[in-house]
């Protein structure tokens, strides 16, 4: 069998920059098995599988399937707008293990309506996994949970470059998919930066995470009381994400994506 696929860099408008997603798409849906061995073949993030019969979008990472995915969803729409005839101002319905995602096609990027976090702001993190971090205590400002993930809020974007966490150890730590740290950010063009770490999916450091800007967006907007922000993710990579909040718990995320790769996978 032959499948078309692609490789798109999403949440940049430059090649090489933002997070690397794989974008196969299919008449009828693939089975678990192959997806699963093709996300693992292509080795990046994540690779977006959508069925054109049902518009059923899933994504998978080198080792697990996820439940929500923003990059690999910005993914999916830049190669529909480039490849399917969608046109601007379209709206595409996505049927995910994360519900109804709307996202719309515009003049200056691709739109995301996702499912907004509700943060749980009594988690405390342990002292391993501040150790694995390389945070001390008195680094953190804030600490929180949402969909899995850690959130720590720190007060230095210097201290955010500097990490570099013993990504073993943070595999050994229990109950997380990931950890998200967070700060203000020193530039005027942004809100907040953050980075993102997910050993316990496969991936040490995330390029640039939409799904983790739908909690970092209700963290930050509550702390600034703004509902428009900006956050960049500070990944060796690196990528800008805005985010709005809409009410009825719900996020706009939105960005930009390039298509760096397209080919035949033989399977």
């Amino acid at each position: 069998m032959e499948l078309e696929i692609y490789q798109v860099d999403a949440f940049t408008s430059e090649p090489f920059k933002g997070n690397p997603a794989g974008v196969c798409i299919t008449d009828t849906a693939l089975n678990d098995d192959l997806m699963l061995s093709i996300a693992t073949e292509m080795a990046l993030p994540e690779t977006a599988f959508l069925s054109l019969d049902d518009f059923n979008l899933r994504w998978f990472t080198p080792t697990v399937e996820v439940k929500l995915c923003g990059h690999g969803t910005l993914a999916v729409a830049h190669i529909l707008q480039q490849h399917y005839n969608v046109q601007q101002g379209e709206q595409l319905v996505f049927h995910t293990l994360s519900g109804e995602l709307v996202v719309t096609i515009n003049a200056t990027g691709i739109d995301m309506n996702f499912p907004a976090a509700k943060i749980d702001s009594t988690f405390t993190p342990t002292s391993a996994l501040l150790t694995h971090l390389g945070l001390a205590p008195d680094q953190v400002l804030s600490s929180h949970f949402f969909n899995g993930k850690a959130l720590i809020e720190i007060a230095h974007e210097a201290d955010l470059l500097a990490l570099t966490p013993n990504f073993d150890g943070l595999n050994s730590v229990t109950g997380l998919s990931a950890v998200v740290v967070t700060s203000p950010s020193m530039q005027d063009t942004t809100d907040f930066i953050s980075r993102h770490f997910g050993p316990w999916v496969g991936i040490n450091e995330d390029p640039v995470t939409g799904a983790a800007h739908c909690g970092l967006a209700v963290f930050w907007g509550n702390k600034l009381n703004k509902t428009r922000l900006t956050g960049y993710q500070a990944s060796s990579r690196g990528g800008e994400v805005k985010v709005e909040l809409l009410g009825n718990q719900r996020v706009m995320l939105s960005g930009q994506a390039v298509t760096v790769l397209k080919g035949t996978m033989l399977v």
